[in-house]
């Protein structure tokens, strides 16, 4: 027979603990009542009625605190609670009046219900009470020797704390398992949440780009054909990034560079005909840093390529103190429809996510020049890296330094 994966062999003992910790607790009450049982037939040998009733009154005892030890006897009304410690007090301190005689252990399930039933400010007088009257019985009433008063009052508190203890482990696994199966779903539900911000984020650059270089192709390919040929190599370039991205998004894994991006963004710029003055000089920045701030700048340009009455725009990155700045303007507000409400759409709101992932802020609206402008803020170090970025981050502390990458590409044009 094929022997299980680890990885089903954990789903099996998941599905395994709660009722496995349940049959345990069902075991050792089903040995406490026959211990129980067998007390009673030793203190009331020969007498066949009394002890019929009596060891009727135990089975009851213990279904009784059998129906106790589930999770949802917990969450019963006050009423229910005290009805059912009712029903159990008269039958364990029934026999003990009836038949004037005790045997150890039989208020042990009282005692346990009291624990799990009652506010903890009166459960433990409660449990305390219990073993004292017990005690106190077996005093009056000439229990035997001290030895055998001691066994009444430890067996009683003893039984009481067990069948309590692993009522609550029990408790304690189920709510683990609950936990751990509410964190798989949120774990579901945020890589779902990545997978589409990502794909929005990555793809949305590469398609846009695609779309209007294959426009200006379709212009020039006549009267032009040797541009026709390099911006078709071009969007061979960008379509194998964009499948590039595909795979590194699947992966879960994605790294960007703020310079490079800036680069590309020039070249789609040219091909939309769009004006672009570009001043991205902000030194060598912390990975996740770089990161966050390229998805920005991709974002902000794959909102302006969408729009095609966009005739100039500016982006500039700086370094102020701790803080690296990505500002970009475009014009063409009126057509575009930009506003500045609090609906930002998938876009933005992706970015807002990330940057303040990693303690930065976004801003974005139309600016009284009548201006759209975006505004990405991010710290040098990041709040919470992660472990590999945090190490990284070692080797470039000051966000600069190193193999500065700075880019100055001012009133580039189509041609």
């Amino acid at each position: 027979m094929e022997s299980l994966s680890p990885d089903k062999r954990g789903r099996l003992s998941d599905v395994l603990a709660p009722r496995l910790a349940q049959g345990i607790v069902v075991t050792v009450l089903s040995g406490y009542g026959i211990v129980t049982l067998l007390n009673v037939e030793y203190a009331l040998r020969g007498r066949t009625r009394d002890l019929l009733v009596c060891g009727g009154a135990v089975l009851v005892l213990y279904a009784v605190q059998l129906v106790l030890t589930s999770a949802r006897a917990r969450r019963w009304s006050t009423g229910r609670k005290c009805a059912a410690l009712a029903v159990q007090f008269v039958l364990t301190f029934f026999p003990l009046v009836w038949l004037d005689t005790a045997w150890g252990s039989v208020a042990g399930p009282l005692s346990a219900s009291v624990l799990l039933l009652a506010p903890p400010r009166i459960a433990w007088p409660s449990f305390a009470l219990i073993s004292a009257l017990v005690l106190g019985w077996g005093v009056h009433h000439g229990g035997g020797t001290v030895l055998d008063l001691a066994y009444l009052a430890i067996s009683t508190g003893l039984t009481g704390l067990v069948v309590y203890g692993l009522t609550r482990l029990t408790d304690l696994v189920h709510e683990v398992h609950e936990a751990r199966a509410e964190m798989a779903r949120m774990a579901v539900t945020q890589e779902r949440l990545r997978f589409a911000r990502d794909l929005h984020d990555l793809l949305g650059y590469s398609l846009s780009a695609i779309s209007l270089k294959c426009e200006l192709i379709q212009r020039i390919i006549v009267s032009n054909p040797e541009r026709a040929r390099d911006e078709i190599a071009s969007v061979l370039g960008v379509s194998r990034q964009a499948l590039a991205d595909v795979r590194l998004v699947a992966s879960g894994y994605r790294d960007m560079s703020l310079a490079a991006e800036a680069v590309s963004v020039v070249n789609v710029m040219a091909a939309a005909d769009v004006r672009a003055d570009v001043d991205i000089d902000c030194g060598r920045l912390h990975p996740l840093v770089d990161t966050v701030l390229a998805t920005a700048l991709r974002e902000g340009v794959t909102n302006i390529l969408r729009h095609s009455k966009v005739q100039s725009c500016t982006i500039k990155a700086t370094v102020e103190g701790e803080t690296v700045e990505l500002v970009m303007e475009n014009d063409g507000v009126d057509a575009i429809g930009h506003s500045d409400s609090g609906d930002r759409g998938s876009g933005l709101g992706n970015l807002d996510t990330r940057l303040m992932a990693i303690g930065g802020s976004l801003t974005a609206g139309v600016e009284s020049q009548g201006r759209f402008r975006l505004t990405a803020r991010a710290p040098l170090r990041p709040v919470a890296p992660d472990p590999a970025d945090a190490a990284e981050s070692q080797e470039c502390p000051n966000g600069g330094g190193g193999s500065a990458a700075a880019i100055r590409v001012l009133g580039r044009r189509a041609v």
